[in-house]
């Protein structure tokens, strides 16, 4: 498989970069995009609802709720509902599955041991289970995996919790389980940085996924951007 892309942003909504995925998704099914890419963000509070709903799994007020300045969104994804929000770690990559001859499964799978391999890196060892999709420390959930194939193209990705306030999870029933969260910082009991969690993610992606990923921006996807964090360099 060929280097991928990546675009990293800063703390963008969930709206904003949602629709620069179908956008990214379109381009690659007419060809105009030539190469898969992975977006790498965090997204201010916001729940997000999956194909198999999760309204019914909110456990406060939808007027709590307005009063907190956290919206809900209702996305194509697979799985029920989840909480993104500062601090944790979430990549979108749009792949194409034919290509690459991976089956959905597999991709999910390999979703699950990117988020192992960058918590391991960090200093947390986690796992994954066939069961209950995702990646867990002991019977904590710290990590989820909720996709969308588009004529063999993936969107939606992966939401890794390295550093966010789990208050918000308790407003819910995550992924619709009454299920503990935890993050990388609570396991570890310290300070865990952002760009050392981004970085480890990078390198995961280039070794499970591609020969490498090159840095760009939205204006230099068809330019010939630098090389990344060392990977497949």
């Amino acid at each position: 498989m060929n280097k991928a892309k990546i675009i990293e942003l800063p703390l963008t909504a969930y709206e904003e970069v949602h629709d620069l995925q179908k956008r990214l998704v379109s381009m690659r099914l007419s060809g105009e995009l030539d190469g898969d890419v992975v977006i790498l963000v965090e997204h201010p509070p916001v729940y997000t609802l999956g194909k198999r709903g999760g309204r019914e799994n909110i456990v406060v007020s939808e007027g709590f709720l307005k009063e907190q300045g956290i919206s809900v969104v209702q996305t194509e994804r697979g799985g029920n509902i989840t909480w993104h929000g500062p601090g944790q770690l979430v990549a979108y990559p749009i792949v194409h599955l034919d290509e690459a001859r991976m089956g959905v499964a597999d991709f999910v799978g390999a979703l699950e041991q990117v988020m192992i391999e960058t918590l391991d890196a960090l200093g947390v060892s986690a796992r994954s289970d066939a069961v209950n999709r995702g990646v867990w420390v002991g019977d904590a959930k710290i990590g989820s995996v909720g996709i969308r194939v588009n004529h063999g193209v993936s969107f939606h990705g992966l939401a890794l919790n390295v550093a966010p306030d789990l208050t918000f999870f308790s407003w819910i029933n995550p992924c619709g389980l009454a299920v503990s969260m935890t993050t990388a910082e609570q396991e570890l009991g310290r300070k865990v940085s952002m760009t050392a969690a981004r970085c480890e993610m990078k390198r995961a992606f280039g070794t499970l996924f591609f020969e490498g990923l090159v840095e760009t921006t939205l204006n230099e996807l068809n330019g010939f951007p630098s090389a990344l964090c060392g990977a497949g360099t």
